[in-house]
């Protein structure tokens, strides 16, 4: 098990946490959203984590012509002006549930990186410690992924040693 804190103050941000080994897909089934936000479930189940290895959020670039653009139902929703980019974000950045940090708040921003329901997770960290560290990224649109990217940088794990 795995707890995450604040690289900053040390606040406690989760629970005890299960890795799972891959982030998983995200759901796509409309019957599976909530009936109220109309959010789809979280990509990741609660109690557990996974860590992306691949670049996400905020920078966008262009594109490497030897390396293609990512698809698939994980990828961002994108304002029209980012739309021939792709993330220069942060490698294993740590996906969780979103109910499993309720310690962070959100900056409350709206811009173009936010939909009709919430954040479309573009806009770079959204998400704050109580000691105003942005630290995470939530996507939270009706349209796309529903997942918490907390900054591999302003983050850290605790795990501790199994018992011998």
């Amino acid at each position: 098990m795995t707890v995450f804190y604040c690289a900053k103050c040390g606040a406690q941000l989760t629970p005890d946490l299960q890795k799972l080994p891959d982030v998983p897909d995200a759901p796509v089934c409309d019957r599976d959203r909530d009936r109220r936000t109309w959010l789809a479930p979280s990509t990741v189940p609660r109690g557990h984590y996974a860590i992306d290895p691949e670049p996400w959020g905020a920078p966008f670039v262009a594109p490497d012509p030897q390396h293609p653009k990512p698809s698939g139902n994980r990828a961002l929703l994108m304002p029209s002006d980012l739309t021939d980019t792709v993330s220069a974000g942060p490698r294993n950045s740590v996906v969780v549930h979103p109910d499993d940090v309720s310690t962070v708040q959100s900056t409350g921003a709206s811009s173009v990186h936010w939909g009709c329901c919430g954040p479309l997770g573009t806009g770079g960290r959204n998400m704050a410690c109580a000691c105003g560290t942005l630290l995470a990224t939530l996507v939270a649109d009706c349209i796309g992924p529903h997942e918490l990217h907390l900054d591999p940088v302003r983050v850290y794990a605790y795990t501790p040693d199994p018992p011998t």
